[in-house]
């Protein structure tokens, strides 16, 4: 660890401790959840906006608050199963909560500009 990760603010709650284990932030676990993706788009979540909002407690609980491209969604189970499975892995990790939430309703413009792009929309 270099002296300049202390001049980086910390997350909500206790302070960084320079054991990547368990200084959990809302950073990592959107980089951990990228590797998830929505089987039927072949699209990480994080890009799709998918992932509303991350927090983390002093414990190292992570609360995860998501939504799908629709209420329909029939991989809508299986993506909220990964992003819980994909973030309990991480080392440090603590209980997970996943949180499924419709508002505000996702659209399109959620989905990050360079991907958008890509797609076309």
């Amino acid at each position: 660890m270099t002296a300049e990760s202390d001049s980086t603010p910390p997350e909500a709650g206790a302070p960084p401790t320079g054991d990547a284990a368990t200084d959990i932030t809302e950073d990592a676990v959107r980089l951990a959840l990228r590797k998830v993706k929505d089987p039927e788009l072949n699209l990480n979540i994080v890009d799709l906006g998918l992932i509303y909002n991350v927090s983390v407690d002093e414990a190292n609980k992570v609360i995860i608050d998501m939504s799908l491209t629709s209420p329909g969604c029939p991989a809508g189970p299986q993506i909220m199963h990964d992003a819980e499975n994909t973030v309990q892995a991480m080392p440090g990790v603590g209980k997970v909560v996943v949180n499924l939430v419709w508002e505000p309703f996702w659209t399109p413009e959620r989905i990050e500009p360079k991907v958008r792009a890509y797609m076309g929309i």
